[in-house]
């Protein structure tokens, strides 16, 4: 972590490295992300439908617990681990590969700071794409809502744009926004380093993405909790 900050030696490689790790890790994402997102929050709205099947409770309800339970929970740390199993599993691969084909090394010797080259552009591609991801992930699970409730009939469009408004807070949007950050900045710091610090050959490169992916994932769900607490919690 110590050399992944230094001063780099050509800002135009790291430019390129940073393009290409935006549309690698980022846009490749999109669909996977948009799918989930589509169709999770249908199901949270019929779910959410069926257990507030009460005459009591207005319908618009169903949109309010819809809405929050996207926002503040689904999209920013359920997709974050979603990416944490791709993204995560393919930075830990890629430089796992890279150090038992001893690439890493012919870097170094060029003089080249590997870990600042190889690590950096992909912590920044992360961080500054990741909270776009969730963003699609809020919006689109939310008009999943909307048309899993429009079609089923459990909620009439005009409820559901009213639930959505009332009582909105953006601050929720922009908390929700600052976790995915921090979830982004741990699962590409720990994947690239147990991919940087593999030794070995093809299985052991296998055996750290395994563990990256496990260990990010446990350290967004406890990131996830700390951050709660902190925040929300007060």
């Amino acid at each position: 972590m110590g050399r992944l900050f230094h001063k780099p030696e050509r800002f135009s490689m790291y430019r390129k490295s940073f393009a290409k790790e935006i549309d690698y890790l980022g846009y490749d994402s999109v669909a996977i992300v948009a799918i989930i997102s589509l169709f999770v929050g249908a199901v949270v709205t019929i779910q959410t439908a069926l257990n507030l099947d009460n005459p009591i409770i207005p319908a618009y309800y169903i949109a309010i617990a819809t809405r929050e339970s996207i926002i503040l929970e689904f999209s920013p740390t359920m997709i974050s681990l979603i990416l944490a199993g791709k993204v995560g599993s393919n930075i830990a691969s890629t430089l796992g590969t890279m150090r038992v084909s001893e690439q890493i090394e012919a870097l170094d010797v060029m003089g080249i700071n590997s870990p600042a080259y190889l690590i950096l552009p992909k912590i920044l591609a992360s961080m500054i794409f990741n909270p776009i991801l969730i963003l699609l992930s809020m919006f689109l699970g939310i008009l999943g809502g909307y048309i899993a409730g429009d079609l089923s009939g459990m909620i009439t469009p005009p409820d559901y744009v009213l639930g959505l408004q009332l009582g909105f807070r953006p601050y929720y949007v922009a908390y929700s926004l600052s976790k995915t950050v921090v979830f982004a900045f741990l699962i590409t710091s720990i994947s690239a380093y147990y991919g940087f610090t593999v030794k070995g050959g093809a299985v052991e490169v296998g055996a750290a993405s395994t563990k990256a992916v496990v260990t990010s994932s446990v350290a967004v769900i406890i990131a996830n909790y700390i951050i709660t607490q902190v925040v929300l919690g007060n």
